[in-house]
Order: C-alpha cells, then sequence, then structure tokens
C-alpha cells in the first residue's frame, strides 16, 4: 500500500539514517559526514557516506545513493511498503490499516481480475495448441525440439488466425471491455475489437509467484514482427521481471544465465540448465540486475554470438556491475545461441563453455582489441592507450593490479609500462567499457550534457548553501531547469528554502518509486563542492552557472516565441544577461 506524505515523512524523520545504517554497517565519522565500506558493492577502501544532517546516503564507488526508505530497500530487499513499516516499527509508529486504503483496496482487486484475465488466456492459448487449430503451432514447437514435458512445464500454447476470438472467450467469462483493454490482450478502437495475438506461439510470462502477468507471441516463420509481446499495464513491467526466473530462482546452481529470448531460456531448461533467464522483450536494465541480486550475485551472460548480441552485452556489463554481480560472458561460436550450440554440441560441451566464461572486463577489453590492427604502431599506441583509460576506472589498488597484469599478459604489454601508464590518467579520464568510442556528433550532445551539468551543480549549490537563494529568486526559476527530473527537484527545493528548511532526504521520498531519478538526485545532493577553490573562483564558477541555466531557458523560449514582441522581450534578456553582476561572497 502507498501511505500519505505526511506518515512517510514521519517515519522517516523518527529514524536517524546514522543509528540506522550504522547497525548494519561499520560508520566512522570523518569531518561532517560518515564513512565506511558500501554494502551494495565490494571495496577494500570506505567510499560509503552517510550524511546526518542531510539524512542521506551515497557510496562514490558504484552510485547507489537515497534516504533511509531506500537503504532498507535496497539492503533487505524491501518492497517500499515493507521499508516504511519495518522501520515504523522501529520508531514505534503506528500505521493505518490496510483495510482503512480504500484506494490500494480497489487496486489491488483490479488487479487480482487482471490475473484472472491472464490466467484464463493462458489455458486458452494451450488448449488451443493441442487441438487440431493448433496443430501448426504445436509442430513448430515440436521441430524446434521441445518435448511435451517442455511445452507443459512452461504453459506454452498457440493463438489461433481469428481477429477477435480472445476477445469472445473473454466477454463470455463476464469481464468488461474496459478490463480487457487494461489486460492488454485486446484493443478496442472505433472501427472494432481485436485480438492482440493471433497466429503465433504463445509463451506466458509468469511472475516469481508463477502468476501469469503477460505474454509474448512468435510468428511462425518469416512474419513481422517475429516477438510480440503484451504491453505494460497495472501487472507488468517488462523492467522488472524475467522470464524463467520463477522456476530459475529455485535452483541450486551458485549462478543465473541471462539469455536473450524465451527460446533460448526453455532449451536451456529442458537441457538442464534451469538457471536461465531472460528480458522481456526489452534490454537489460538496472532494475533487472536488482531483482536477480535477491538470488545471486553471480550472472554469466550467454548472448547470441552474433554483432548484436556483443553490443547487447557491452550494454548489459555496466548495469550487472551497477548492481553489485559478478559478471562473466560465455561465447558460443561458432554458434549464435545456446539453442543451437546445445543441439550441435550438447549439454556437456555448454557446462565446459560455462566454466571457461571470460572475466566481463576482459572480454570487453578483447572486443576492444578487434578494432585495433596491431602491426600498426600507432593503431597499438591507441589501444594502450584506450585500455589504460579503462584500467583507470578500478579504484582499489589491489584489483587494478589484477587487471593491469592480465591485460599485460593478454596482448603483450609490458607490465611496468602498462601500470605507468594507468597511474598517470586523471580519474576524470578513466571511463567505464562500453563499445569503441565514437567521435561525438558531437558538439550539441556535449553543449547538452554541459547544460544538464550545470543545472545539477546550480542544485547542489542551494542544497549546499541555501542562503544564495536570494539572489538568484529574481533571475532563476524552477521552469529554466529544462532537464525534467532537474527542473521537479528544483520545485520541491525551492519550496523549501523558502519555508526556512532544506531537507533533501524529503525531497528523495518524491523519487522513491524510480530508482534511477533517486539516485541521480541522491548523487546532485552529496557532491560536495570545491572547498579548495579560492573565493574568486568561486564567484566565478556560481555566476557562470546561474548565466548558462538562464541562457538556455532564453534559447528555448525564444525556439517557441508566438511574436515578435515576445521575441524582442527575450532578446533584451539575453542582453541583460551578459552585464549580469552575481557572486556568492
Amino acid at each position: 500500500m502507498r501511505y500519505s506524505e505526511d506518515i512517510i515523512e514521519e517515519v522517516r524523520q523518527r529514524n536517524d539514517i546514522v543509528d540506522v545504517i550504522g547497525s548494519y554497517v561499520r560508520l566512522q565519522k570523518k569531518g561532517g559526514n560518515y564513512f565506511g565500506l558500501c554494502p551494495f558493492h565490494n571495496e577494500k577502501s570506505p567510499s560509503f557516506s552517510v550524511s546526518g544532517m542531510k539524512q542521506m546516503y551515497y557510496c562514490f564507488g558504484c552510485g547507489k545513493g537515497g534516504n533511509v526508505i531506500t537503504f532498507l530497500m535496497e539492503y533487505e530487499n524491501d518492497t517500499f511498503a515493507e521499508a516504511v513499516a519495518h522501520l515504523a516499527s522501529r520508531a514505534g509508529i503506528s500505521l493505518p490499516e490496510q483495510s482503512e486504503d480504500r484506494e490500494a483496496r480497489r487496486a489491488s482487486e483490479y488487479k487480482a481480475i487482471l490475473l484472472e484475465i491472464q490466467k484464463h488466456a493462458a489455458k486458452y492459448y494451450f488448449y488451443q495448441l493441442k487441438s487440431e487449430r493448433g496443430k501448426i503451432g504445436y509442430d513448430y514447437l515440436k521441430g524446434r525440439g521441445l518435448s511435451d514435458e517442455t511445452i507443459l512445464k512452461f504453459g506454452l500454447g498457440y493463438s489461433v488466425p481469428a481477429a477477435n476470438e480472445m476477445y469472445q472467450y473473454l466477454k463470455k467469462k463476464g469481464y468488461t471491455d474496459e478490463q480487457l483493454k487494461d489486460s492488454g490482450l485486446v484493443r478496442i478502437e472505433e472501427r472494432g475489437v481485436y485480438d492482440k495475438f493471433w497466429n503465433r506461439v504463445m509463451f506466458p510470462i509468469m511472475d516469481i509467484n508463477n502468476r501469469v502477468i503477460g505474454f509474448g507471441g512468435r510468428v511462425m516463420g518469416d512474419g513481422t514482427p517475429k516477438y510480440l509481446n503484451s504491453p505494460e499495464t497495472p501487472i507488468f513491467d517488462k523492467s522488472r521481471n524475467l522470464y524463467g526466473l520463477n522456476i530459475a530462482r529455485r535452483t541450486r546452481q551458485p549462478y543465473l544465465l541471462i539469455c536473450e529470448g524465451y527460446m533460448d531460456v526453455i532449451s536451456l531448461h529442458q537441457a538442464g540448465f534451469t538457471n536461465a533467464v531472460a528480458a522481456l522483450g526489452t534490454a537489460f536494465t538496472a532494475q533487472h540486475g536488482l531483482l536477480i541480486r535477491r538470488y545471486t550475485k553471480d550472472v554469466v551472460l550467454t548472448f547470441d554470438s552474433d554483432g548484436a548480441g556483443i553490443k547487447a552485452a557491452l550494454r548489459a556489463i555496466p548495469l550487472v556491475r551497477e548492481a553489485g554481480l559478478n559478471c562473466r560472458v560465455l561465447t558460443m561460436e561458432p554458434y549464435k545461441d545456446p539453442d543451437e550450440f546445445i543441439k550441435n554440441m550438447g549439454a556437456e560441451a555448454y557446462q565446459e563453455r560455462i566454466d571457461q566464461a571470460m572475466n566481463a572486463f576482459m572480454f570487453e577489453i578483447k572486443v576492444l582489441r578487434k578494432d585495433y590492427d596491431f602491426r600498426d604502431p600507432a593503431k597499438r599506441t591507441e589501444f594502450i592507450e584506450e585500455a589504460s583509460r579503462r584500467l583507470g576506472v578500478f579504484r582499489d589498488e589491489l584489483e587494478q593490479d589484477s587487471y593491469i597484469q592480465a591485460v599485460a599478459k593478454e596482448y603483450g604489454i609490458d607490465y611496468g609500462m602498462l601500470r605507468n601508464k594507468v597511474l598517470s590518467i586523471p580519474l576524470s579520464a578513466a571511463v567505464p567499457v562500453t563499445e569503441k568510442p565514437k567521435e561525438a556528433s558531437g558538439r550539441k550532445r556535449e553543449k547538452d550534457e554541459g547544460i544538464r551539468a550545470a543545472q545539477r551543480m546550480l542544485l547542489t549549490w542551494l542544497a549546499e548553501e541555501p542562503r544564495i537563494y536570494e539572489r538568484i529568486a529574481d533571475i532563476i526559476a524552477p521552469d529554466d531547469f529544462t532537464d525534467s527530473l532537474y527542473r521537479q527537484t528544483a520545485v520541491l527545493l525551492f519550496e523549501q528554502i523558502t519555508k526556512g528548511t532544506v531537507n533533501p532526504g524529503e525531497i528523495l521520498n518524491h523519487f522513491i518509486d524510480d530508482e534511477g531519478s533517486y539516485q541521480e538526485i541522491a548523487r546532485v545532493f552529496h557532491t560536495g563542492l570545491n572547498e579548495d577553490a579560492t573565493k574568486e573562483e568561486r564567484n566565478r564558477a556560481f555566476r557562470e552557472c546561474v548565466i548558462r541555466v538562464r541562457r538556455n531557458s532564453l534559447e528555448k523560449m525564444a525556439d517557441t516565441a508566438e511574436d515578435f514582441k515576445q521575441l524582442q522581450q527575450i532578446m533584451q534578456e539575453q542582453k541583460a544577461l551578459e552585464q549580469l553582476n552575481i557572486y556568492l561572497d
């Protein structure tokens, strides 16, 4: 259930974040904050910071951040409601009974109806597969090598080539058009009603409690799209569920295999690898990583061995790391995917590939290496430069040295030379491996990031030194923050400042349902200002920051000006902005 903002804030205020986190993590005070080893990733030196003043935590190593509620959600894998209840009990606060929350009860009852609809649909698709009408789908699955036991285990089915047969079937069950539309199984338009899926092999998608929450449908033959998936619904969120996890979470293996598609998962399970899962018709996300971490800290990526699969692996690796998971990458060459590999080589050979799976960082360097011709000294030097930047990301000295040794040995580079090169690179220049960096299409991207950086820094200034608000109140408004997330934050922060109390921890409550957003805002509020800068440098930086934010806002306004008079006014403001004399002290 969702509690009122007043209840949430009372719970948060009554639980000092230093005391709560201190019961899980050993903290030592350094300056105004407390530091300890991050509980969300492996590290040797403390980079996990807890601020009693801001009632926030932030890890400078992995980027995790938030308030006392999100800490429990991360650490204990609690839902939001569970974390609030835990903290309320700790503080002796009585929470309203769920039965009193009519809105939450209605939402829960409606979700139950949608789950019933999915269950009926799954039974219907399965029945059709076993009927004469579904023979084409059944033959397709048997042709892919699936046994009847596997078909039953995954509840596979078939959607007949009819415009609205599923709709008619579910209507007879007593469901309303609104409910059926929200189920994602039908489309209701002015010109008629149509089933979402027809003439496809059907893959029921289940949550970890074995409840059907959606479907994937695969076309037989060369039709498009190859896979069609249920849309997002009140019970189906692609970024927070994984295909096969309802079975894989009970595996005895200490790791999970992450695949690209439904058939990969099913083929692996049939071959005995019941720890295989896959994303649901979307790229692997940070939320997927956090979901996996509830069950294991080790994953093996088993993506396709073609170019698209390699790119998908490179995109997934940073997200897996961000979730605090240990990652290896399996190669299936000369075969494309797990299904093809196992059919040709067998399960034992696949297990050997799992055992030989490459460390994710070394895989990234291996992919990077393919773009450089070592016969050309200039290209070899470029590779070493790029590899050094990648190695510079590691903050732990022992871990970094281990990787330097591994890269030096693998690519015939002198260890001492490579180590010196890595140590000479500023931390700001070190970047994580993704794909080979491309030339910026560039100036617009750099400008956009510069604008975001200015907006981000201005929020940091205001959170750290609220007194400066009076200096910008007549110049900057929340609408001047063109980044939507920063604009939302500015609205909340400006309101707090005008009321006389700045409380970053409370602001984070508003983003608690969006992990990416609350971590970004936690980083904004936990960024430290440069205390070593001179007074002149601080004033200059502040003035440039304010001007850049306002100038960008005026440029956006000019693009949408409706008449010349409005445009003229904007131009006058732009000219006056260049003469702005504003300072901190």
